[in-house]
C-alpha cells in the first residue's frame, strides 16, 4: 500500500484498468469462448508484465489501449449499463444508510410535549382569535422555518359548509399536501407541518367542525405550529455498557401490559429507577430511590430538580416529579395512580425500568403504566439535527 504512493499517475491508471478488465472477465467467464477468454487474459497479461518491468509511460500506454481494444471485442457489453451502475450505487447507499440507522444513529422525532423543556414536541398556536397578528414574509418567514415554525393560513374560496378534512399525504418522511372541502371545492395545504401525531391532528389543533359554515373570503385555518425535536438516537453505547440513572433514553412500548398503551411505537423519556429498587415520589416532587432522595447534584437531574419549591408545578417547565396527591392539588386526576401519595413504594422486578418525562404535569410514564423490561431500550438521545433553536446539538440533558 505504501509503494502505491510512490507510483507514477500512468502506473496507478494501467493497474485500475487492469483490475476493472480482470473483473468484467470473471464475471463473464461462463459466457464467454475459449478464444476469447484467452485473448483478454494475454492482453492482461501483457499489460502486467509491462507495469512489473517498470516500463516507460508510453509503452504502458499503448498496453492499456491494446487491453480496451481487446475488451470491446471480446467481453459481452451490459444492457443499459448506466442505468445498472446508478441502481447499484443506489442499493449500496441504502445499505450503508441501514446499516449506520441499525447499528450506530437512528433518527427520531418528538411527538408529544412530555419532555418539555428538555426536549420538544410539536406545539401549535391557534391564531383564529387574534386577528391581528400578521403571517410573516420575507427573511423572518426564512428564519422561522429554520427554527421550525410554520404556518397553515387558509381563507375559503366559495361560501358553504366544511365537508372533508384530509389526512396529510407522506412521502416517506414529508408531508407533501393536505386537503380541505369547503361548499364542495377542494383547497391544498402544500407541504403541511407535523401535527404530531393521530392524537392532534390539523382538526384538534386549529379548532375545526365538519358542518361549519364558511362565507367566501372567511379565514378557516391560521395556525401556527412549532415543529417537534428531531434527534438522532445512539444505539452503539448501550452494547458495551448499561443504562445509567437519568439518561434520557428511547424505548420500545410492545409488551408494555397497560391498554392506553399502544404496542408499535417508540417513546422517549428519562430513565428513573433500575431492576430491584424501591421508587417512591415524595410530596416536596422529589424521587427517592431505596430511600434516598434525590436531588440536583444527581447526575443528569440538575434541570430537572432546579425548579423553586415555593411555586407550584407548572406545565413544561422542570417542576420535579409529582405524585397523584400532589397532581390532584392542581386538577390533574389520576396522573401517578403507581404513586398515590409519598407513602406509596414500587419495586421493581430485576431486568426491568422505570421512566418519567420532565414535563410531570404532562407525561403518560411509568407513574401510570409501571415498569417495562431492559431489553426494549433501543439507545439513548445523542444529538438534536433540527430544527436550529437552543436546543440543537448534544447541550441537552
Amino acid at each position: 500500500m505504501i509503494l502505491r504512493w510512490f507510483m507514477s499517475k500512468t502506473v496507478r491508471q494501467a493497474v485500475a484498468v487492469r483490475k476493472h478488465v480482470h473483473r468484467l472477465l470473471c464475471a463473464q467467464r461462463d459466457l464467454l469462448s475459449p478464444q476469447a477468454m484467452q485473448a483478454v487474459s494475454a492482453s492482461l497479461s501483457e499489460l502486467q508484465g509491462a507495469v512489473r518491468s517498470g516500463a516507460a509511460k508510453d509503452a504502458l500506454l499503448k498496453q492499456m489501449e491494446n487491453v480496451e481494444n481487446v475488451a470491446n471485442k471480446w467481453l459481452k457489453p451490459y444492457p443499459h449499463s448506466t442505468w445498472r451502475e446508478n441502481v447499484e450505487v443506489l442499493l449500496v447507499a441504502l445499505a450503508v444508510a441501514m446499516g449506520i440507522r441499525t447499528f450506530f444513529l437512528q433518527p427520531f422525532k418528538i411527538p408529544t410535549g412530555s419532555m418539555q423543556p428538555t426536549l420538544f414536541g410539536v406545539t401549535s398556536d391557534n391564531l383564529m382569535n387574534e386577528p391581528d397578528v400578521q403571517i410573516p414574509t420575507g427573511l423572518t418567514r426564512v428564519r422561522e422555518w429554520f427554527e421550525g415554525i410554520s404556518y397553515v393560513d387558509i381563507k375559503a374560496k366559495t361560501g358553504g359548509t366544511l365537508d372533508g378534512i384530509g389526512n396529510p399525504l407522506r412521502f416517506l418522511i414529508f408531508n407533501i399536501k393536505q386537503t380541505l372541502t369547503i361548499g364542495g371545492v377542494t383547497q391544498t395545504i402544500w407541504f403541511p407541518p407535523d401535527y404530531g401525531g393521530e392524537q392532534q391532528p390539523l382538526q384538534v389543533r386549529a379548532g375545526l367542525e365538519r358542518g361549519r359554515s364558511y362565507t367566501r373570503g372567511e379565514q378557516v385555518v391560521k395556525l401556527k405550529v412549532q415543529a417537534g425535536d428531531h434527534l438522532f438516537v445512539d444505539r452503539m453505547t448501550y452494547n458495551f455498557c448499561k443504562p445509567k440513572r437519568g439518561e434520557i433514553v428511547v424505548f420500545q412500548t410492545a409488551g408494555i401490559p397497560d391498554p392506553r398503551m399502544p404496542q408499535d411505537q417508540f417513546y422517549i423519556k428519562r430513565l428513573v429507577a433500575l431492576g430491584g429498587e424501591h421508587v417512591q415520589i415524595g410530596n416536596d416532587r422529589h424521587l427517592l430511590i431505596n430511600g434516598k432522595r434525590l436531588d440536583a447534584s444527581t447526575p443528569h437531574f440538575e434541570n430537572v430538580y432546579s425548579f423553586d419549591p415555593k411555586k407550584p408545578p407548572q406545565e413544561s417547565q422542570y417542576s420535579g416529579h409529582v405524585n397523584d396527591a400532589v397532581g390532584r392539588q392542581f386538577g390533574r386526576f389520576g396522573l401517578a395512580p403507581l404513586f398515590s401519595d409519598e407513602t406509596a413504594v414500587h419495586t421493581l422486578e430485576p431486568g426491568n425500568f422505570m421512566v418519567m418525562g420532565d414535563n410531570t404535569l404532562n407525561s403518560f410514564d411509568s407513574r401510570g403504566w409501571g415498569e417495562f423490561p431492559a431489553g426494549n431500550v433501543i439507545g439513548k438521545s445523542f444529538f438534536v439535527y433540527w430544527p436550529i433553536t437552543e436546543r440543537f446539538g448534544w447541550g441537552h440533558r
